[in-house]
């Protein structure tokens, strides 16, 4: 095995934290696709795709390290929301958090030596600059445009999606 145990566990955690994003964001998705913003809901989908490729890419780092994969329990994601700007909310919050574990998966792979998981880590490092990024400013438009503009939104969505 190329990583240590306490790496190991530790990703093997962040693998079911991505995979919980995924199913968050899917249900984010069906909200918008609930209130007819389709386009919106599009792009949550497709969110909710990155977030699973992010747990694929984790899980595809143990097996070829030599690790142990683990899938944990995933919790059920949030399902009933009153508002668009709760479920951005909720997405910023998410990203937040990630970039948190990502940042102390990191700390282990420093403290260990761990180089191979470091320049790995890396790359989730700045996926995470721009997922924060993302979220921030569609938070603050869907703000911005309150919810008796909502239909704008989903014109600024579909340039997002291009």
């Amino acid at each position: 095995m190329m990583i240590s145990k306490h790496m190991n566990d530790a990703i093997n955690a962040q693998i079911g934290r991505e995979f919980g994003a995924s199913l968050q964001y899917v249900s984010i998705a069906a909200y918008l696709h609930s209130e007819a913003l389709t386009q919106f809901a599009g792009f949550f989908f497709k969110q909710a795709e990155e977030e699973r490729d992010h747990a694929m890419k984790l899980v595809k780092y143990l097996v070829d390290a030599g690790g142990e994969v683990q899938i944990p329990p995933v919790e059920a994601p949030k399902s009933s929301f009153s508002s668009v700007e709760e479920t951005i909310a909720l997405a910023v919050q998410w990203e937040q958090d990630v970039t948190g574990y990502i940042n102390a998966l990191m700390d282990v792979a420093i403290d260990e030596k761990d180089y191979l998981s470091r320049q790995f880590l890396d790359w989730f490092v700045n996926e995470q600059l721009e997922e924060v990024s993302t979220m921030e400013n569609l938070l603050k438009i869907v703000q911005k445009a309150g919810d008796r503009n909502l239909l704008m939104l989903e014109a600024y969505i579909s340039h997002l999606r291009e």
